[in-house]
């Protein structure tokens, strides 16, 4: 049996202890002036950046949204994990419309040169506009949908914003296959579904898993965005009802929960990238 490496554990709390320490060592912190009489005139912040609260500070004004974190005591007042969940619905939806477009574009980019030379251009024209700027053009496509629109605006917007990573790491693995492989398939006379599926497919897999993972990073960081700009109950849509409320507490809590979550998000797609590569 081999030895456990504490150091996979100790490191990591050691590294976070000292951001922790480093943040409420520059953080403020309330202090009151008394009178002569020891009586309590006036509270003020002080400290290197006194605005900003310190770790304290934001458990306690956050721990009603952690040790409840499925309640819900109003649309924008719930638990964390309740807004976290609304968000990853949509993200999950997004997703999922991001890689049933994006790799099958990925493969045709892959195979066909004429098709390449048609639409890469304008893949790369449109894979760099922020989903800022995608999110008002969703609303306008789904103005029918009345109250919907701003869910199907954001479901467009996470699905264009994140596809583009499955398309580029599709088509540069389909590129990659040997052509002894294709050679091959040509001599037993496979046919083009059995070429794909026994050939191209397993070739490809590595590839396309590098922009999955690319992709479900870009899909959550997009639904941040599309919750602040459209008002939408989640993660995003606190933090920006936070943000006009100046309560720094809360902001930074959903700063942390979105980062705790795309960490999540990206290990259990690495699992499930080990599980197809060693099946």
């Amino acid at each position: 049996m081999k030895p456990f490496k504490f150091d996979f554990i100790i490191l990591p709390v050691f590294g976070l202890l000292l951001v922790l320490a480093f943040w409420h060592a520059i953080a403020g912190k309330k202090i009151a002036i008394t009178n002569a009489t020891g009586a309590i005139v006036e509270e003020k912040r002080v400290g290197l950046i006194p605005a900003l609260p310190n770790v304290i500070e934001t458990w306690q004004s956050s721990r009603p949204y952690l040790v409840e974190p499925f309640a819900k005591r109003g649309e924008m007042d719930q638990g964390i994990l309740r807004f976290t969940w609304y968000s990853l619905i949509l993200v999950a939806k997004g997703y999922a419309l991001a890689l049933l477009i994006g790799t099958p574009v990925g493969f045709l980019l892959g195979l066909s040169p004429t098709f390449a030379k048609m639409f890469d251009p304008l893949i790369q024209i449109l894979r760099p506009v922020s989903p800022l700027a995608w999110l008002p053009l969703g609303l306008v496509l789904f103005l029918g949908a009345g109250k919907e629109a701003g869910t199907w605006g954001a479901l467009f917007t996470i699905a264009i914003c994140s596809m583009w990573p499955t398309v580029l790491n599709t088509a540069v693995g389909v590129r990659a296959v040997p052509q002894d492989y294709l050679n091959v398939g040509r001599v037993l006379k496979l046919s083009p579904w059995k070429t794909l599926t026994k050939i191209l497919l397993p070739a490809t897999l590595p590839y396309m898993f590098t922009g999955f993972r690319l992709s479900l990073g870009i899909a959550w960081l997009v639904i941040v965005a599309a919750e602040m700009l459209t008002g939408r109950p989640g993660v995003g849509g606190f933090l920006w009802q936070e943000y006009n409320s100046l309560i720094y507490e809360h902001i930074i809590l959903s700063i942390l929960t979105i980062g705790l979550v795309g960490f999540v998000l990206d290990r259990l797609m690495g699992l499930v990238e080990r599980r197809f590569k060693t099946a």
